[in-house]
């Protein structure tokens, strides 16, 4: 979906979500519903979803549009980072959204614990990054990727409805099939360097 048609619709989205929230003027709101129905017509045609779909996913906010958080852990045990693997067979830090009762910190060890079993104490900030830049992204909203390094402090694998099986890897095990909308290699080879360089300052943009 990387597409500069759908950053148009995503933005033209956007103005109209702002200025149905602030709005005065009840024609210029009838606009603004306007404009919100082009920019899903305009994703419907682009990706063959029905247009009602569309609407219901990427017109169903109120207020001011902001990028949606997504916390990714980094966890090291004998110099290894844990991976867990998804129902697709394919691999991710484990991680998800962040929920609206959860700060980044206790979202990330609660991910961590729902999708491996394990207990982690998350410690320090990796990065903050727009999965525009570094992922394969499949949304139509923005998305800001905060990595996490945790501590391990003991558990056991559980089966669950998202993840199969946890593992550990060195830099040079990393899996070629990683999720990469939710975490690319080189984002995983990010964690070790700042796993292996302690004093790194986090990376933003």
């Amino acid at each position: 979906m990387n597409d500069k048609w759908l950053d148009f619709a995503i933005r033209i989205q956007s103005i109209a979500q702002a200025g149905l929230e602030y709005g005065k003027d009840k024609y210029d709101l009838e606009r603004y519903q306007e404009l919100r129905q082009i920019a899903a017509e305009m994703v419907a045609v682009k990706t063959d979803i029905p247009v009602g779909k569309v609407y219901d996913i990427f017109c169903n906010e109120e207020g001011y549009q902001t990028p949606k958080i997504d916390t990714r852990a980094a966890v090291f045990v004998d110099g290894k980072i844990l991976l867990v693997r998804e129902n697709t067979g394919k691999w991710s830090l484990p991680g998800g959204w962040c929920d609206v009762d959860q700060t980044i910190a206790s979202n990330t060890e609660k991910e961590v614990k729902e999708e491996s079993g394990y207990d982690v104490k998350a410690k320090r900030l990796i990065a903050i990054q727009d999965w525009r830049k570094h992922n394969v992204t499949n949304l139509i909203y923005g998305v800001f990727k905060v990595l996490v390094m945790c501590e391990f402090e003991g558990g056991h694998f559980e089966e669950n409805i998202e993840t199969t099986a946890t593992g550990f890897f060195s830099k040079d095990e990393i899996p070629d099939n990683m999720v990469v909308e939710k975490c690319s290699k080189e984002q995983v080879l990010m964690c070790f360097e700042a796993y292996e360089n302690p004093n790194l300052p986090a990376m933003f943009e």
